[in-house]
């Protein structure tokens, strides 16, 4: 054999022993894509209403709770807390500001529920009555009953919810991540409910997703949970783990909750976001502010991608960039933040 033929061959293995691995990974991929829909978007009225719904077990729900009233504790304003009835179950809803304030309702990003908004609800709180809601198919106090299908279902459940807190209209809307996708939603299906809305960094509505951000989030599904599920944190709140010792400290404990909460929650349906098209950003004629970090790793494309479209699509929206965050910007850049947003709401 010539060492022509010798190095051919070898060549030919390598080729092949890669093509192995290529092949292995779109197997595992698709694997962790059914177990993400077999986890996620499992349908609940198949599911057996336990004591402990919608915690696996009562040891889960007593262990999670306990963990989520600590946090609680770190409320930094006085409020009242109220259980909500709706068609789709009980809604648990954080009430801070004074009552003659106008109201401001806060949507919380996915897998997190209203403790989110600690960083910001001071400040929000002095201006605005607001209403910080756990999402009722997320990870908090609320109880689902019934599964939420489509944004029309999420549309009826969030209408619901206002209904009995008594906000007919003139009502502003704080979206973060999967909340601002919602916002987006109510200003295309109820807008004569709203005063104004706010996105900050919603999911898809602008810009398709990363692939980056959907294999980091699938890994979380697997064990070690806690241990994927950090390092998916530190990715994705990269500015806040760069911030010093108290950035990462909070991140290893966001990513000790998240993980116990995939562990203490019984399989929920999830209703995926969407891509608005043209049209529908055109649609939205409620005054809308849209803030996103200029490190968001949410999108395919760079953050000024997304400003762009809707300067170029709809340029009734108002986008603007923040500098130094990505999608940790409530939090690294709190003050700006909260600065934009009631300088935005603010306004006639």
């Amino acid at each position: 054999m010539t060492s022509h033929q010798s190095r051919t061959k070898r060549l030919v293995r390598c080729v092949l022993k890669a093509c192995g691995l290529v092949a292995a990974l779109v197997v595992g991929l698709i694997a962790a894509t059914v177990a993400v829909n077999t986890r996620y978007f499992t349908d609940q009225s198949e599911a057996i209403m336990t004591p402990f719904h919608p915690f696996r077990s009562r040891e889960a729900r007593d262990g999670y709770l306990t963990q989520y009233d600590l946090r609680a504790r770190k409320w930094p304003v006085p409020s009242e807390t109220r259980m909500v009835s709706t068609a789709f179950g009980q809604t648990f809803v954080r009430i801070s500001g004074r009552e003659s304030a106008p109201p401001l309702v806060l949507l919380h990003g996915g897998s997190n529920n209203s403790l989110m908004w600690i960083p910001n609800i001071k400040t929000l709180s002095e201006h605005f009555r607001t209403y910080a809601i756990d999402a009722i198919d997320d990870n908090g106090r609320s109880i689902q009953t019934r599964p939420l299908k489509s944004p029309e279902d999420l549309i009826n459940w969030l209408g619901e919810v206002l209904d009995a807190l008594g906000l007919e209209s003139g009502i502003n809307l704080l979206g973060v991540s999967y909340g601002g996708w919602l916002a987006s939603q109510c200003a295309l299906r109820i807008p004569k409910r709203l005063s104004k809305i706010v996105m900050v960094a919603p999911p898809l509505t602008v810009l398709p997703l990363s692939g980056g951000f959907a294999m980091r989030a699938i890994l979380c599904l697997w064990p070690p949970r806690q241990y994927f599920t950090k390092r998916f944190l530190y990715w994705l709140f990269e500015d806040l783990a760069r911030s010093g010792a108290a950035g990462r400290a909070a991140l290893n404990d966001e990513a000790e909750f998240q993980s116990a909460a995939m562990q203490a929650f019984t399989p929920r349906r999830l209703v995926k976001p969407t891509l608005l098209t043209d049209s529908e950003l055109k649609g939205i004629t409620v005054p809308a502010l849209y803030l996103v970090g200029e490190h968001e790793k949410l999108y395919s494309s760079p953050a000024k991608e997304a400003v762009a479209r809707l300067a170029r699509v709809a340029p009734q929206i108002r986008a603007e960039i923040m500098p130094g965050a990505g999608h940790d910007v409530t939090i690294v850049r709190a003050d700006l933040v909260n600065k934009k947003i009631l300088e935005f709401l603010s306004q006639p």
